[in-house]
């Protein structure tokens, strides 16, 4: 029987498991999706599966760069515990996986997971993640990952292990670029210039500046004025190259890299469970509803 992409869509939603895994099921029970769910449950993916929903919001930012600093991955694995981020056989896979992406360049999540861990070997990335799962005890995730290739150099910082920024920089040298990636680390700025700041995001911001200035009760050709003032310093903190370098805040980052004859081309700064919600948990509240008669 046809394996089809809606096959392994549901499945998927049903199981939470990997793209892989779930085509595989199906190819092995010739498109029987029930079977196919029971088989995976009677594999280390079951186990997998029950701890799919938990939110793992913890866990490790990997950077790795080829040996010529020509091309440079930035990786997050998540777990729900800082107790299992600082495990060695959790981090271990991490910068494995991290490897690979540098190796393999794949297009996306799926691909990746598709890979086999070490090259050469027959067991996917997906495969070690549920069976890690399963000896560890708790949700684990291979979140994101981005790729820089450049004709330039990369540098890159690690603050600890929950934030990671790669640098790409034509001109100037590796410890400019580092500190630089430092900065990213510390400032997280919205982007790299004013022309990258989106349209709406500016006109956001100018309303609510605007609304505000409206209450001092000023003329409007003041109010303008003001309304100006403060986008323009809105831009320039929220912009890497207008943010006063954390160094030496007598200078832009703009004006250290151009005193170096350097130009930043882009970076990448991953901190580890941004933009994940967790769910805060009120014991007492808890305990309360159920001791309630």
């Amino acid at each position: 029987m046809a394996i089809t992409a809606s096959m392994v869509k549901e499945l998927r939603q049903r199981t939470g498991s990997g793209m892989m895994d779930c085509k595989k099921a199906l190819v092995e029970t010739d498109g029987d999706i029930e079977k196919a769910i029971e088989n995976m449950r009677k594999s280390g993916a079951a186990k997998a599966e029950k701890k799919a929903s938990r939110i793992a919001a913890d866990g490790l930012v990997i950077i790795k760069v080829s040996e010529d600093a020509k091309k440079g991955v930035v990786l997050e694995v998540n777990c729900e515990t800082d107790f299992v981020a600082k495990d060695e056989n959790f981090s271990s896979f991490a910068n494995a996986v991290a490897q690979r992406a540098l190796e393999a360049n794949p297009a996306d999540i799926d691909a990746l997971l598709a890979l086999p861990l070490h090259e050469g070997e027959a067991t996917t990335i997906e495969e070690t993640r549920q069976a890690l799962i399963s000896k560890i005890g708790e949700n684990m995730n291979v979140r994101r990952f981005k790729i820089i290739s450049t004709e330039h150099h990369l540098a890159h910082y690690l603050h600890g292990v929950r934030i990671g920024v790669l640098m790409e920089m034509q001109g100037g040298d590796n410890e400019l670029a580092r500190d630089v990636a430092m900065h990213v680390a510390a400032q997280n700025p919205l982007c790299l210039a004013e022309s990258d700041m989106s349209a709406e995001l500016i006109a956001k911001e100018r309303d609510i500046i605007e609304t505000k200035a409206k209450e001092s009760g000023k003329p409007d050709n003041i109010i303008e004025k003001m309304v100006d003032g403060q986008i323009r310093k809105y831009l320039a903190e929220s912009t890497l190259l207008g943010q006063a370098f954390i160094k030496d805040p007598d200078v832009t980052v703009a004006k250290l890299v151009a005193n170096k004859e350097a130009e930043i081309q882009s970076y990448i700064r991953f901190e580890v469970g941004e933009g994940i919600e967790v769910k805060k948990e009120d014991f007492a509240a808890e305990v309360a509803a159920a001791t309630k008669v």
